[in-house]
């Protein structure tokens, strides 16, 4: 494997990018090492100075998405002094993500089914642990209520906020964001009320 110098990483950039964009458009078995290496500006044989194929590449994908998601959510939670301010900070979060890297919401709910057992386990690890600071935030506004039912409240919101991978959006960011996140935040508010 290649090493970490920043020529380095700039390429292992460019080709997780257009594996998550020729993923996300013909599905992970339809797509070549070949096609990705064209799409990255590279041979199909130089990525594996970077990565150990397609597999790999699919995982850098995904793993790339989760760690984002996780690593912007724990810094939220750590500097907010309130549990609104906390669920506000991860709502706009996660509608940011979803708005500009539809692509890898797309290769995620798509082809997850495509990696390898281990990745698949790993992956899903890392999932859970991202849901369950949703969750710890979101028991905060509403003690008492069960873990199973905050669970569904957040992962329902999850599908709401990743649905505009699904479709060809019309509207631009700056009026989306806002409908989103607005959207979200009520679906959680109305659990809460529920769930007191």
């Amino acid at each position: 494997m290649a090493s970490a110098t920043p020529r380095g990483i700039a390429r292992r950039e460019q080709l997780v990018e257009a594996t998550a964009s020729l993923v996300a458009e013909h599905g992970y078995h339809q797509v070549g090492v070949d096609d990705i290496g064209a799409a990255a500006g590279v041979s199909g044989a130089a990525i594996y100075r970077h990565f150990a194929g397609k597999q790999e590449l699919l995982v850098a994908v995904i793993e790339r998405a989760v760690d984002a998601l996780m690593g912007r959510a724990r810094g939220i939670v750590a500097g907010s002094a309130v549990p609104g301010a906390a669920l506000d900070g991860l709502v706009a979060a996660h509608v940011d993500f979803a708005l500009s890297e539809t692509d890898a919401i797309t290769v995620y709910v798509q082809e997850a089914h495509s990696l390898e057992d281990a990745a698949r386990r790993r992956l899903r690890r890392q999932q859970r642990a991202y849901t369950e600071l949703w969750i710890d935030v979101l028991e905060s506004k509403a003690p008492g209520a069960a873990r199973d039912d905050l669970a569904t409240a957040v992962h329902g919101v999850f599908g709401l906020i990743n649905s505009v991978a699904d479709h060809r959006r019309r509207a631009d960011d700056t009026s989306s964001a806002p409908l989103l996140a607005s959207m979200a935040r009520a679906s959680l508010e109305a659990a809460v009320s529920s769930l007191r």
